[in-house]
This record gives C-alpha cells, sequence and structure tokens, in this order.
C-alpha cells in the first residue's frame, strides 16, 4: 500500500500552516510556542522551501540559497528559535566587486561603504552621510513615487558607478530594480549597512534539521509529502484544508505558499470582493534566477581571498534587462570553503546565481531546454577561469538549475525567487479581511529581504493568527455564557 504521510495528523487543529518556507517553519513555532494546536504541510519531501539543499555523490552538499543576510538574523534566530540557531550566524568578511567601472573588497557596512565612496569614488561625505540616513529613515507606509533610480539620482546624480555599487547586491539579495519604489531597495540596503552581510555556518542543512527539531519540542505536527489542494472558506470564513484526499478542519489557515497560487489556485476568486481580486491580479512576481552549481574535487582548494560573494559583470553599465538577459553578462558567485561546513567532508564549492525571465525557459522544447542548461555551464566555467584557474580540470561535479527547476520543486509560480513585488505586501495583510481566518506570509513586497524577511513576516502573522484566535475564543465563550444565562 502507498505510505500514508497524514496519518499522525489529527482530524483537526488551531491552524493549518501550508509550506515550509522559513515563515512557515517560524510562524508555525510561534504559534505552538504561544499553546495553539499547529499542523505544519510540505508538498515536498524537504522542509525549508527555497531555503534548502541537495547532496551528490563525493560528498557533495549544495545550498540552494545560503549567502547572505542581515544582522537581524542573529536577533530573530535567538528570539524565535534557539541560541544555538543564532550562535551559528557568522559574517562573510569579503564581499568583492569585479566589473568594468571598478574592482573592490568591502565588508559591506556603512562605516566601509563611506570609506570607499569618500576615498575611492570621491563622493562629497556629505552627500553618502545624507543618502545612508535617508535609506536608514524609509519605512512600507513612505509615500512610494520615487523610484531607486531617482533616489540615486537626487543624492549622486551622473554617478553610474556609484549604482553599481550600492546596487548589485540588493537586487540579489531580493530581486529590486532600478524601475521599483525606492523604499524598495531602502529598506533592504539599510538593513544590511547596519553590520554587513551573514551567513548560516554548517550549511541550510543543519539550520532546517535544527529548526525541525525545535519545532518538534513545541509540539507541532509536521506531515511532508503533503499536497494542499483547496482551502475551504464556505461563509466567509477558514473551516480547513483538503490535502492528500483528506479533509482536516482548522480555527485559522497559514499559507507559506506563493501568494498568488494562494488566492487563486488553492481558494478561488470567487470568494473575494470584485476590487480584492483585481488589486491582487496587479500584483507582480518577481523574477526567477539560474544557478550553476559546482563542485571542486576532494583535495582542491581555492584561497579564501578569492571571496565570499563575488559580484561579477562584464556590462559596461549596471540595467535590469542586462540582468534578465539570457545573454548574461552578470553573474553573482556564492564561495563555500571548509569552514562553510566544519562537520562535513572538507569541500569547495562555488554557485553561480543570475537573475532570469521565466518565459526565457519554460517555452523551450525539452531538447532545447537541456542544451541551454549545457550552454549555461559551459559559460559559467568560461567566465568563472578568471576567478578560479583552470576550474574544468578542478572541477569535480557541475550543474544547473532554471527557473522551471524552481517551479517545479517549490510549486512557486513561475519559480519566482522572492515571491511579489512590493503591492504583494498589501494584498497579503489583506487577506484576513476578505475571510476571516486566512493569513499569508512569505517573500513579499519589502519587509526587509530573503531569509530574514520571510522569517520576521511569519513572526508577524504568527501573532495577528494568534489574537484573531484568542478574539473568536471569547466570542464563543460569551455566547455560551449568554445561552446559559438564558435557559436559566
Amino acid at each position: 500500500m502507498p505510505r500514508d504521510f497524514l496519518k499522525d495528523a489529527k482530524d483537526e487543529y488551531d491552524v493549518v500552516v501550508i509550506g515550509s518556507g522559513l515563515a512557515g517553519l517560524t510562524a508555525a513555532n510561534v504559534l505552538a510556542r504561544a499553546g495553539r494546536s499547529v499542523l505544519l504541510l510540505e508538498q515536498h519531501y524537504k522542509l525549508g522551501g527555497m531555503a534548502t539543499w541537495f547532496k551528490r555523490p563525493g560528498g557533495h552538499i549544495f545550498d540552494i540559497s545560503l549567502h547572505g543576510f542581515p544582522y537581524g538574523m542573529v536577533k530573530s534566530c535567538r528570539r524565535y528559535w534557539s541560541q544555538e540557531i543564532a550562535d551559528s550566524i557568522v559574517q562573510l568578511k569579503h564581499i568583492r566587486f569585479d566589473n568594468p567601472m571598478f574592482s573592490l573588497t568591502t565588508t559591506f557596512n556603512r562605516d566601509d561603504f563611506t570609506r570607499l565612496l569618500t576615498h575611492d569614488f570621491k563622493v562629497d561625505p556629505q552627500a553618502a552621510s545624507a543618502f545612508f540616513d535617508t535609506a536608514r529613515g524609509m519605512n512600507f507606509y513612505d509615500e512610494r513615487s520615487m523610484t531607486t533610480r531617482e533616489l540615486f539620482d537626487k543624492f549622486f546624480p551622473g554617478r553610474e558607478d556609484v549604482i553599481r555599487l550600492l546596487m548589485e547586491p540588493i537586487t540579489y539579495a531580493n530581486g529590486s530594480t532600478l524601475e521599483d519604489p525606492a523604499i524598495s531597495y531602502g529598506i533592504v540596503f539599510s538593513n544590511f549597512m547596519s553590520k554587513g552581510v551573514f551567513t548560516f555556518e554548517g550549511g541550510t542543512d543543519k539550520l532546517i534539521g535544527l529548526m525541525e527539531r525545535e519545532l518538534r519540542k513545541s509540539g507541532v505536527d509536521i506531515c511532508i509529502k503533503a499536497n494542499v489542494t483547496r482551502i475551504d472558506c464556505r461563509g466567509g470564513r477558514v473551516r480547513g484544508v483538503e490535502v492528500n484526499g483528506r479533509t482536516i478542519r482548522a480555527g485559522a489557515v497559514l499559507s507559506n505558499a506563493n501568494l498568488n497560487a494562494t488566492i487563486f489556485h488553492l481558494i478561488g476568486e470567487q470568494y473575494f470582493d470584485r476590487a480584492f481580486v483585481d488589486e491582487a491580479r496587479a500584483v507582480r512576481l518577481n523574477d526567477s534566477s539560474t544557478q550553476v552549481y559546482m563542485a571542486l574535487k576532494a583535495e582542491e582548494r581555492i584561497d579564501e581571498s578569492t571571496g565570499d560573494l563575488l559580484f561579477s559583470s562584464t556590462a559596461p553599465l549596471f540595467r535590469t534587462e542586462l540582468l534578465l538577459s539570457r545573454d548574461i553578462t552578470s553573474r553573482t558567485y556564492s564561495f563555500y570553503y571548509p569552514r562553510t561546513r566544519p562537520e562535513g567532508r572538507p569541500r569547495c564549492l562555488i554557485v553561480s546565481s543570475t537573475n532570469a525571465n521565466y518565459d526565457d525557459w519554460a517555452s523551450l522544447n525539452a531538447e532545447d531546454y537541456e542544451e541551454s542548461k549545457r550552454d549555461l555551464v559551459e559559460t559559467t566555467l568560461d567566465a568563472l577561469d578568471k576567478y578560479v584557474p583552470n576550474v574544468r580540470e578542478r572541477i569535480d561535479h557541475v550543474e544547473a538549475s532554471t527557473p522551471v527547476t524552481f517551479q517545479h520543486y517549490t510549486q512557486h509560480v513561475n519559480g519566482a525567487s522572492f515571491g511579489t513585488k512590493f503591492e504583494g505586501l498589501a494584498v497579503s495583510r489583506a487577506l484576513p479581511h476578505q475571510i476571516t481566518g486566512l493569513y499569508h506570509a512569505g517573500s513579499v513586497g519589502i519587509i526587509m529581504s530573503g531569509w530574514l524577511g520571510a522569517m520576521n513576516y511569519g513572526v508577524i502573522v504568527a501573532n495577528e493568527v494568534d489574537s484573531q484566535l484568542m478574539q473568536a475564543s471569547r466570542i464563543q465563550t460569551a455566547a455560551v455564557a449568554g445561552g446559559e444565562a438564558g435557559s436559566r
């Protein structure tokens, strides 16, 4: 008989969480610690969403996304997870840029960027300081008509080199472009500027393993290979979910699935106001990416001066259309040294990431798709040879992923790596006003960026779910008390 992945799940919970990205994992943990009964459902066989990993023969473990995040992760992990997780977060001290305009290494914090801007780029110190202060003061409720390009033009007019220095890492972190609202850049940039860029020592497999242990300690029921096909919202309130052919009742449902998929696939537009549906349809998905995973032979090492993160480009200017083009000119390399996984086999790994359009890959037939992946690998190795000489002879394993790959494994619409653009946040926040007990948390808009943004959004929404359940309990208690009084 086929395995029943729901055999240990109860028929009813206070909360069902759909999806185990960092927002879903954190929300489930916060709610369980608050005393709620929580069921976490994940369609894949591993937890983590985009924060995951895969293994290959030879002892190679590749992280899908790990480098890097702001220092705020330390505080969030300590508060909402464990001290052990927080203690494994370490700083990346060698962030490199190499392009036709400049080549440099930075620790990526305000002091070092101020030094670079004023000394190397000859920027007026007052302009640099005013820019950092402006970015730090941005929040979601600010006026949104100013674009990121206009923000740079205000403080650094005509300085395409400065734009490249300040913009490329944030595009890597959350998909921001020069055409997006300035706040979608400023909030993310200012978070990194506090103390630099950090990563998780030990790899994503260790991180998710520690998180799963904490979830079970908190009392969360976890089911993998559990594909939710419908959220029951009859009568304007959440009643439960249909998963693997089974119905599980719930007082609230928190979806960590793609926002678009949650509204239009798991529920259906007929359950929402027409104005809300129109607003939801206008939400733009963020871009996806391609990645090439490379493992060096066991005896091969890379000098750590090569960098932890390397933003490399042959394009003369920083332009969004160039970042998304199939004719790749810009690559971000993540270098993983033996210290990255101190408890595993000593290996050097490299992951090359490039922003990409889903349609460029999804429209290919099977033969052309495989040929394009081979071309992606070969051109990446050609480009990498500049930084890791003779890399082809030193490689033990190499493979590529595309937007189609990410869609297949995560079920993200169009394989979107960063969820939605900034307008997705307002739609995500409005869901419980449309359907009582329905919530969403994930990568939407500009709540910081990447891992930290998803985690903190999970906390915010978990607290709202808990408040709604408390209110529902008070109403039910009052109704029972009223009924008893009326029967006397």
